[in-house]
């Protein structure tokens, strides 16, 4: 099978400081994606990582302004004129 691409000149710029062949470099990266695909998407997160990423999402939480009582069309709209 031939398969005709544009290549980014990163890639070739790449392939070129790792002495290797474009197509060469290519097979490889390809060859590292279809490893990583077949072992599964994501690896498990400790629960550290889970909890840095949970502190993360919260971090500017005390910036919300609270909702009011009840969500009207006007409240939506309030800074448009």
């Amino acid at each position: 099978m031939e398969i005709r691409v544009n290549v980014p000149d990163e890639l070739a710029a790449e392939a070129r400081a790792r002495g290797v062949s474009l197509e060469a470099y290519i097979e490889e990266l390809l060859a590292q994606q279809a490893a990583t695909a077949s072992r599964g998407l994501v690896q498990p997160r400790t629960p550290e990582e889970v909890r840095a990423w949970l502190d993360s999402l919260a971090q500017f939480s005390d910036k919300i302004p609270p909702l009011p009582p009840t969500i009207s069309r006007e409240w939506i709209y309030q800074d448009h004129d």
